[in-house]
């Protein structure tokens, strides 16, 4: 059976890079075939800021939104977040989306595509990791960063990465995989 990895677009903000960068990535991903992915959009889920009255860790969701986001986290085996870098922290969308749900994410491993400016959105990154880690995902040390992302957008809006970032993405998954394979049994005994 293959693994299902959803590649996450962080990003509502209008006028975003995210679903450039996040199609990409899930070619990329098809191609490297380790994996089934998925791209999630959270703008897709209109999620408020948090709106459920029962504390997460209980599964008793009353809003739709929060049944259908559900849903998409606990498919995956593994995620892959597209993030850009807002104020050197993470976008307020992705934070309010991880804190929706708690057990769907637990013993995952998960990967990060960052971007922005100079700093190719590590900042955002590095504020991520501990959140993951709180919701008992595993984030892996691999990550994919993309300095000064719109030298990477033609003229025709796609995104098209240099080498290195290519590269890197390969790396990524290939990690991403093992951890996925490795956490597969608590998963299945956590079910």
């Amino acid at each position: 059976m293959t693994l299902k990895l959803n590649i996450i677009i962080g990003s509502t903000r209008p006028g975003r890079v995210g679903p450039k960068v996040a199609s990409w990535f899930h070619e990329l991903a098809s191609e490297h075939g380790k994996f089934e992915p998925v791209l999630v959009d959270l703008a897709d889920f209109a999620l408020p800021v948090y709106d459920e009255p029962k504390h997460p860790r209980l599964k008793q969701y009353e809003h739709e939104h929060t049944k259908r986001w559900s849903r998409s986290v606990d498919s995956a085996d593994a995620y892959v977040f597209v993030t850009p870098e807002y104020n050197h922290t993470a976008p307020a969308s992705l934070v309010n989306a991880l804190t929706y749900v708690l057990q769907e994410w637990a013993y995952k491993p998960a990967g990060l595509v960052s971007y922005g400016g100079i700093s190719g959105g590590l900042r955002a990154a590095q504020s991520e990791r501990p959140l993951l880690t709180a919701l008992k995902m595993m984030p892996i040390p691999e990550g994919v960063p993309i300095p000064l992302v719109s030298q990477y957008i033609g003229d025709s809006g796609v995104f098209v990465p240099n080498d290195p970032i290519v590269t890197g993405a390969g790396v990524m998954l290939d990690e991403l995989h093992r951890w996925a394979e490795a956490l597969k049994p608590m998963r299945d005994k956590a079910a």
